[in-house]
């Protein structure tokens, strides 16, 4: 029913949601799975790439995006198309990783490990490290862990503004439905988490 996740997806900033979902989720209501993988295979690396970038591990990001996927599979025959089938997943995936972050709250950890990923899919990073030595790996590898070590000290709303924003490039409308807020709020918490993240970063950038 579920296409296999690549254990290692990267984000797709780029891609915006396709015109024609409605037709496919119709499709799956009526009993049609194969139209279900192709709404899977549509989402799931945007899906994977928000959650990842909440929870900071592989791991988690791969069994809450299967989770949302199932979940929204099981609830797809009381969807009324009042938002996108677009919105209405994020919300879905929002919800979980917001849960999943709120049971972890007292084991807050980082997965050092993930750190050489982000930078071999961040075009950015490989360019300014084209020409590779010792000393730029190492100072690339400081600078991932304390963007990675920032990014998690913001709150779980601040931070996923910051990811549907600035890693999944949705614009603040959209973020507005995914979250539930208006378009104003959302401004406001990317601009203070923006605050918060120079702010931390203060010190390493001077």
């Amino acid at each position: 029913m579920i296409a296999t996740l690549n254990a290692n997806p990267p984000p797709s900033p780029d891609s915006r949601p396709a015109p024609d979902d409605l037709p496919l989720v119709k499709r799956v209501q009526a009993g049609d799975l194969s139209a279900y993988d192709e709404l899977v295979r549509r989402y799931q690396e945007r899906i994977y790439g928000t959650i990842y970038h909440m929870t900071a591990n592989h791991e988690d990001a791969n069994d809450l995006t299967q989770e949302t996927f199932i979940k929204a599979y099981q609830a797809l025959r009381s969807f009324k198309g009042d938002s996108s089938f677009f919105t209405w997943l994020y919300r879905i995936a929002i919800n979980k990783t917001l849960n999943f972050l709120k049971q972890r709250r007292n084991r807050t950890y980082l997965s050092l490990n993930d750190f050489d990923f982000n930078a071999e899919h961040d075009p950015d990073l490989v360019a300014l490290i084209s020409d590779k030595t010792p000393r730029r790996d190492t100072s690339l590898a400081e600078l991932q862990e304390k963007l990675n070590t920032a990014l998690m000290r913001l709150s779980e709303e601040h931070r996923m503004v910051v990811t549907l924003h600035d890693v999944q490039g949705l614009p603040h409308d959209e973020i507005g439905r995914i979250m539930g807020c208006n378009v104003g709020t959302v401004r406001s918490r990317l601009f203070y988490a923006r605050q918060q993240l120079q702010a931390y970063l203060s010190d390493y950038l001077k």
